[in-house]
């Protein structure tokens, strides 16, 4: 009854598949449902993290000491392309929401350096958006509603067994910025009306987020993006389970958003940002 109401869910408080099943499946072993219940739903999550210990807080305090450099974050998938509304565009027009700190000047391997924004009128961070193909490719496949061909991968296929796995490496411009980022946020399509390859955006995720790139622990935040608000949305449970989160190995959150208004980002944002504090304080 109440999952479909939860806005956030991660690699922490996922329930288990079977456990969402209508009716249990005969002969399946008694779950204690409470037990669950109280470990995934978001109340119980937050009250669990104001109840820790607050030297969390004294080590960012320590660490705003230091010259450091802001964090960066790459943002990329189907949920910056494929709604009606623009989450890139509100979040650069929205300074009550988030404010921008900095615009690009200079390019990273020829990506872009990316804009720098505010949060909370203190920490500042960086994101590179990284798009699948040109904004005049992009904008004819909406308007033939035509599959976007995404240049950010190339396809490896290799054979286990009898079958033939999908496997994507990223080209070399977005492998220069995954090897720079400190996390990563991904936007997926949660409108429930669209058709959605979940398989090949898992096989994205996977690209982009490869240890040979990076650090293994680098966090992921997967904005689960609507266009506005009255759009039926994929619960944020069930997109965690499609895109088959569980097979990674570093912190993740998926967190319920709406691009029109920009409900939702600012509490994933603070989340891997967190992250990344914990992360570095170690």
């Amino acid at each position: 009854r109440d999952l479909p109401a939860w806005a956030s869910v991660d690699w922490r408080s996922l329930p288990e598949a079977q456990l969402l099943a209508p009716l249990p499946a005969p002969g399946a072993a008694h779950c204690d449902y409470m037990a669950v219940y109280k470990k995934s739903c978001p109340q119980s999550r937050r009250s669990l993290k104001s109840s820790r210990p607050r030297y969390g807080a004294v080590a960012s305090f320590l660490q705003s000491l230091v010259t450091q450099a802001e964090p960066r974050f790459a943002m990329f998938g189907p949920g910056l392309e494929e709604l009606d509304d623009s989450l890139v565009q509100n979040m650069m027009t929205s300074p009550e929401i988030l404010l921008v700190a900095g615009l690009p000047q200079r390019r990273i391997h020829g990506i872009g350096s990316g804009v720098s924004f505010q949060f909370n009128n203190n920490q500042k961070f960086n994101i590179l958006t990284l798009y699948s193909t040109t904004s005049v490719e992009r904008r004819r496949a909406r308007a033939e509603q035509a599959v976007v061909v995404n240049k950010m991968f190339y396809q490896d296929s290799t054979t286990v067994g009898n079958q033939q796995a999908v496997h994507y490496s990223v080209i070399a411009q977005v492998k220069k910025v995954c090897q720079v980022v400190d996390g990563f946020i991904y936007v997926a399509n949660a409108e429930a009306h669209k058709k959605h390859d979940r398989e090949e955006e898992l096989a994205h995720i996977l690209a982009m987020t490869d240890p040979a790139l990076g650090p293994r622990n680098r966090p992921l935040l997967v904005l689960s993006c609507i266009s506005h608000v009255g759009v039926e949305r994929i619960p944020c449970v069930y997109m965690a389970h499609h895109l088959q989160l569980n097979l990674l190995h570093q912190p993740w959150l998926v967190q319920d958003t709406v691009a029109a208004t920009l409900d939702g980002l600012l509490s994933g944002l603070e989340w891997l940002l967190e992250e990344v504090d914990c992360k570095n304080a170690l």
